[in-house]
């Protein structure tokens, strides 16, 4: 691509990224500036800046005074998960953490991939930006979800862009555009409100038209969906469609089930016993496994009061909902491992984007916008530990314009974390017909 090419050889100077530590101790996100002219000008110009992670001693040092300064709360009164997090589970991770997880590690795995920053709409936008070698290759842009970020997707880089190294084919091979969600990871902080999926989904268009490709697919799991389904009613020019690994209830239930959750009855009659256990597993997610979006949906600034003050609570918080939502229920260890999940939390941390991730939340709620139909092409898979699997007729009103559906044998939320070589079998599929 000439864009990046003429990158590779211009002499534009590597910001780096600094995460220091304040004078309180707390670590912060900064960026060497010449000034807020030139800033103005790379905004104005779309400028494409490389990108290279480098937290400070100083933080870490600073991450491993608060584990060790840990208040412990009392121990749950049950001998199971129902209320939250049990304490010998976190305990044992945070030994962890503080003595054998190495950070430096995940940096490097990070810093091994092309990064970017690029200003859309007044934002600083970070993303991983991976060419495949073969000319043919699909664009593809990648969305993680929450509590995820981008180290969910990393273990697919590989498989997606270089096809026939993972035993793949050349006509698989995908460019992918893998980008931090705003108020995630190394992208900016939204200053203000606005920052929907909506809005989101637009900025993701000018992110690949600005890396030059015209013609592209999106792909989304937890608001990666969300945002991939809000790109596909947009439908811009040069989408040809989309796939998302988790389906959005409020758009595909059926209108008397719907109405049946909504007032706490039991399934309608007229489902059958397949359809009423996907209404009751929605019903037990709402009445038991919600309460964390309600709270980001109403008191995002509450709650991070203390994510942003204490690791183990944003470890806490994080890990409550990676432990709910894996296919080894209750066991993210199995699934994940230790080290995966302590890259996700770290990465967190040190950026302090606990707070400002959640309010992804709050703006959904507050943008009030109609769930119309995706007018482009959906490829669906559905994961057997998803949290919502709905059957394939009930996906019809959404997405009209249905061309692959899925059901797989094993994975769960995070299914490109969990299980990615049947992840990236997925997404070759489902976008497969696109490349006839």
């Amino acid at each position: 691509m000439a864009l990046l090419n003429s990158l590779k050889h211009s002499d534009l100077s590597r910001r780096s990224l600094l995460l220091g530590s304040a004078a309180a101790g707390i670590s912060a996100a900064l960026f060497p500036r010449t000034s807020e002219a030139a800033d103005v000008v790379a905004a104005a110009s779309g400028e494409i800046r490389p990108f290279k992670v480098e937290v400070s001693d100083a933080a870490l040092a600073d991450l491993r005074r608060r584990l060790a300064e840990t208040r412990w709360p009392d121990g749950e009164t049950v001998m199971d998960r129902s209320q939250g997090v049990q304490p010998e589970r976190l305990k044992e991770l945070v030994r962890y953490w503080q003595s054998s997880h190495d950070w430096r590690k995940a940096e490097s795995r990070l810093n091994s991939f092309p990064q970017f920053l690029t200003n859309i709409d007044g934002l600083d936008i970070h993303f991983i930006h991976v060419r495949s070698r073969h000319e043919n290759a699909l664009p593809l842009i990648m969305t993680h979800g929450w509590p995820g970020s981008v180290f969910e997707l990393l273990n697919v880089i590989g498989p997606l862009t270089d096809p026939m190294a993972h035993g793949g084919r050349a006509e698989d091979a995908f460019h992918l555009v893998i980008p931090s969600i705003p108020g995630f990871g190394f992208s900016g902080k939204p200053p203000a409100t606005g920052w929907n999926p909506q809005r989101i989904a637009a900025a993701w268009d000018v992110l690949m038209k600005r890396l030059n490709y015209d013609r592209y697919v999106s792909q989304g799991g937890d608001w990666g969906a969300i945002i991939s389904d809000a790109l596909g009613r947009q439908a811009p020019d040069g989408l040809l469609a989309i796939h998302v690994n988790r389906v959005e209830r409020a758009t595909t239930f059926p209108s008397d089930a719907a109405q049946a959750l909504k007032n706490g009855g039991p399934a309608p009659d007229n489902l059958s016993q397949d359809e009423k256990v996907v209404f009751d597993e929605a019903r037990d997610f709402l009445n038991n496994g919600f309460g964390y979006a309600a709270i980001m949906s109403t008191r995002p600034e509450t709650i991070g009061y203390g994510i942003a003050d204490s690791p183990v609570g944003l470890a806490a918080w994080l890990y409550d909902k990676i432990a709910d939502w894996v296919y080894t229920r209750g066991d993210p260890e199995q699934a994940l491992g230790k080290d995966a999940i302590l890259d996700n939390i770290t990465l967190y941390w040190l950026t302090n984007t606990g707070p400002s991730s959640g309010r992804i939340y709050w703006e959904n709620v507050m943008s009030g916008a109609a769930l119309a139909a995706v007018k482009v092409p959906v490829a669906v898979t559905v994961f057997p530990g998803e949290v919502y699997k709905p059957p394939r007729h009930w996906l019809s009103k959404a997405y009209p314009k249905l061309i692959y559906y899925n059901r797989t044998s094993k994975g769960g939320h995070f299914a490109a974390w969990e299980e990615p070589e049947l992840f990236c079998q997925e997404i070759r599929e489902g976008f497969r017909s696109l490349r006839s």
